[in-house]
């Protein structure tokens, strides 16, 4: 397509967005006033939900978790299927404080402007609210039963101190492992005692040896939750937490074979026994630098705010799930002070801000525009997969 022509589309679509921002701004403030925490963001759903059905889209709630939802636009028959995810879970305790409450009304604004003005180009655009993102890990429940896998490229947006993409996320396993030992009194017959907090520390120390031999970028943290009573009686029962990390989830199985095999060497050398309760596994996301390029050529187009290259160092994420299945990236948006991070204050302080609700139709015309590109340049889809699959494959 002509350059000016893709400029007059993407014009239209800024406009169709421009001409919602009051409503979509007013969602965002309402999500960010409810702050319901991961798996409770029923009010915060329904509000998406609803303002979707307004606009025509058929909308299925609870998928593959109560407060997830897929909404769908379905235009000619045939053509990609593009979507758009979007969180809306605050933390516990501080609230909104990592701009989630931005994210749906973002989405939806950018899905409505290609309904608006693309009808003439046939493809399938779907909205999924993705809940728990903070805790459990809401997509990687929803992967698990079949959604979004039906995705030929899949976006996202969310703020940040500045605008830009990743260039990669960290896989993550959790582990909690509760060890069981004898109790005895520590003066008295610490013969009859097994000590479940030796098992525990024996471990912790065994994870020490264990960083001289893993690559650089292996992260291994731990805790203990229970260590299992006052320093004169032998411990029974300890509970320890363990998280460990890798940009690679190949790499990261052969770490997670070598923890299971401390702890078991750690509950042998104590005569202790044990049981391991695994969380739900971040991958780490397959990386198409087409689509990150897409992205941040449009952010230019719009002039978006506080432009920065690719964040290097990044932590881990259940849309990294999704981008091991299905190509995309996330837009991340400027909308506070440069050196302010997630979870802080300085994220809820801007939280209703100006540069909070310009960062909304930021994120819905960057995602607009870049799946107008991908509509208009049908090859540029193909090259996209084309580059995810070989980096799958690596």
């Amino acid at each position: 397509m002509e350059i000016k022509m893709m400029n007059n589309l993407k014009q239209k679509l800024g406009k169709s967005i421009e001409n919602r921002r009051d409503e979509l701004t007013a969602m965002a403030d309402k999500i960010f006033d409810l702050s319901e925490v991961s798996g409770e963001e029923y009010q915060s759903a329904e509000l998406l939900c609803s303002y979707l059905e307004k606009e025509g889209f058929e909308v299925e709630r609870g998928t593959g978790f109560p407060t997830a939802f897929r909404a769908e636009w379905r235009n000619g028959s045939g053509g990609p299927v593009i979507g758009i995810l979007v969180e809306y879970d605050a933390l516990e305790k501080i609230g909104h404080a990592c701009g989630h409450h931005l994210q749906g009304p973002a989405g939806i604004g950018a899905a409505i402007a290609v309904k608006e003005c693309m009808s003439e180009y046939p493809c399938t655009i779907v909205v999924y609210g993705t809940p728990a993102e903070e805790t459990l890990g809401g997509k990687i429940v929803m992967l698990d039963k079949g959604y979004m896998k039906e995705l030929d490229l899949a976006f996202m947006s969310h703020g940040s101190p500045n605008t830009s993409v990743d260039e990669k996320c960290m896989a993550l396993e959790n582990f909690v492992v509760t060890f069981h030992g004898i109790k005895s009194h520590a003066a008295i017959s610490p013969e009859q005692g097994r000590s479940a907090l030796d098992a525990a520390l024996l471990s912790f120390h065994a994870i020490e040896m264990l960083r001289e031999h893993v690559k650089d970028d292996t992260r291994m943290h731990y805790t203990i939750r229970n260590a299992g009573g006052p320093p004169n009686v032998v411990p029974d029962l300890t509970v320890a937490e363990y998280t460990l990390r890798s940009y690679s989830t190949k790499y990261l199985d052969e770490v997670v074979e070598r923890f299971y095999n401390i702890i078991k060497g750690a509950s042998l050398m104590t005569d202790t026994t044990y049981e391991i309760q695994r969380d739900l596994p971040f991958k780490s996301k397959v990386v198409c630098h087409k689509v990150n390029n897409l992205l941040m050529e449009n952010a230019s187009y719009e002039n978006a705010p506080a432009i920065a290259p690719p964040r290097e160092k990044t932590g881990s994420t259940d849309f990294g799930n999704v981008l091991y299945e299905v190509p995309g990236s996330c837009i991340r948006i400027a909308f506070t002070q440069p050196d302010a991070q997630p979870h802080s204050q300085e994220y809820l302080d801007a939280g209703k801000s100006q540069a909070a609700h310009d960062a909304i139709v930021y994120a819905a015309k960057i995602m607009a525009d870049s799946i107008s590109d991908v509509l208009t340049n049908p090859g540029l889809l193909e090259e996209i997969k084309e580059e995810f699959n070989a980096a799958k494959e690596k």
